[in-house]
């Protein structure tokens, strides 16, 4: 799977488990500052992720975690 890919069902995650609008969802929207998601948020999103990606995503990284772009970085990783 491609990182494109990988952005676009991310996007979908985040728009469906986290009720966000896709018009502000870019790989440099930091989570808390511009999508307003807390951090119970971002756990939510990153066991979802997990779930959508049949990845595990280890605490340690998980904190590091704070655009989308990282995610979808981290994600795709995992899947190389």
């Amino acid at each position: 799977m491609d990182r494109s890919e990988v952005s676009e069902r991310l996007t979908g995650v985040l728009v469906s488990e986290l009720g966000l609008d896709a018009s502000k969802i870019t790989d440099e929207a930091h989570f808390e500052e511009d999508l307003d998601v807390d951090s119970l948020g971002v756990v939510e999103l990153l066991m979802a992720l997990e779930d959508e990606f049949d990845v595990k995503i280890p605490d340690d990284e998980a904190e590091s975690i704070m655009t989308v772009g990282q995610a979808v970085d981290l994600v795709h990783q995992k899947l190389s």
